[in-house]
């Protein structure tokens, strides 16, 4: 038989039978198209998610306080024997490479100002942070370099902070009162959103040893740094680990480069798109069935057709291989269906709840394509077979 033969025996078949291969189709479709929307939800998250993260450059260490072997943040951030000092921010500065160092303390407290009062995060921070969290200065200036012990009691607030205590009025020069403590307003960062539901933007950033003081601190809550362009990560790495045991005598303290967090964090999001994937790939299943089924009750229709081809001279070869090119067709159909569907959804529900990430992979839809390929031939071997094995006497006696 010619393969153009082949293809219109396969596709009449399909055709044949409109209402009953629509059906069939459809529960691959539903598969399918379940797969690709819950991956692309997936796939949609680990791009924000990652985003999120390299928003403040990619050029980043972190150092905590104690010693963890996970990733995570360190049960030492809040108490430690051995705590992170100032002296050692300073000691990292040196570092041949490191172009930038911030030592950060961080906590919540009463904001006044503007003649209004609310709660928000309060940073500790030094005069690096526009360079090494990439956060800009929509107007004035960030806080000076002061001595870190005598620093000034300047104030920078984050711009959604900003516009509810002073609205449109000019907030440059304004008292603010942070914890209690009166600080003078000097600059305003530009909006920078929320970084993993955290509002980055309704925020003051102060001196650290200020920040120390109203927290009660006597140590760093973490120390990052930012280094040149030409040097590794695990170099710097390196190069601070040794530097932090000299001066403590231990490692007492936990280094995360930026690759190991993006590494570690797409790891994590990896599996959860393809657990989300694998929930979809049960309606796939369910679909492989009604293949199955369909195909079977379609032999035992067909009998006599099959007699007829075998009485021709049809090999058992060619007339397994017509069930199943019909089984694949189903499947096939079903599968493109499936991703319009998927594809769509994902679309439209991006379209309807902005906030909701999405993005279709085309690894994941050549994946799910390939799915309902292998699940159609799969659920289509048996009954072909079958057909295939049939007696043409007895075949043709079922007319």
């Amino acid at each position: 038989m010619r393969a153009a033969d082949f293809l219109l025996v396969t596709f009449t078949s399909v055709r044949d039978q409109r209402m009953r291969s629509a059906l069939t189709a459809l529960g691959i479709a539903v598969g399918i198209g379940a797969v690709v929307l819950l991956t692309s939800l997936g796939e949609g998250i680990h791009r924000f998610v990652l985003a999120e993260f390299t928003q403040f450059g990619t050029n980043l260490i972190a150092i905590n306080p104690g010693k963890t072997s996970t990733f995570g943040v360190s049960g030492a951030v809040i108490s430690n024997v051995r705590p992170l000092s100032l002296d050692d921010a300073q000691a990292l500065a040196t570092i041949t490479g490191v172009r930038k160092v911030v030592p950060v303390v961080q906590g919540n407290a009463a904001i006044e100002g503007g003649g209004r009062q609310r709660r928000a995060a309060v940073f500790g921070v030094g005069p690096a942070v526009p360079d090494v969290w990439q956060l800009p200065v929509a107007a004035g200036r960030f806080l000076p370099d002061d001595p870190p012990r005598t620093a000034r009691p300047y104030v920078v607030i984050g711009s959604r902070l900003r516009s509810e205590l002073f609205g449109d009025s000019p907030y440059l020069g304004a008292r603010l009162r942070v914890g209690g403590e009166l600080y003078r307003v000097i600059g305003g960062m530009e909006e920078k959103g929320q970084m993993l539901g955290f509002d980055l933007d309704d925020a003051v950033y102060i001196p650290i040893t200020k920040a120390m003081a109203l927290f009660n601190r006597e140590s760093l809550m973490e120390v990052d740094l930012l280094y040149a362009s030409g040097f590794s990560a695990d170099t710097i790495a390196v190069a601070a680990r040794n530097l932090l045991i000299k001066r403590h005598g231990r490692e007492d303290f936990t280094i995360t480069t930026q690759e190991q967090m993006l590494e570690s964090l797409s790891s994590v999001l990896d599996i959860l798109t393809i657990a989300v994937g694998a929930l979809g790939g049960i309606s796939l299943v369910v679909g492989g069935v009604g293949i199955f089924t369909i195909m079977t009750i379609a032999v035992n229709e067909r009998r006599s057709e099959i007699g007829l081809l075998s009485a021709l001279g049809a090999s058992r070869l060619l007339i397994l291989g017509l069930f199943l090119g019909e089984a694949l067709t189903l499947a096939m159909i079903g599968g493109v269906a499936g991703l319009f569907l998927g594809a769509g959804g994902a679309w439209l529900l991006g379209k309807l709840i902005p906030a909701l990430p999405s993005h279709t992979s085309w690894f994941f839809v050549v994946l799910a394509e390939g799915c309902a390929a292998l699940i159609g031939v799969l659920a289509g071997v048996l009954p072909a077979r079958q057909a295939s094995r049939l007696p043409p006497v007895e075949a043709l006696r079922a007319e």
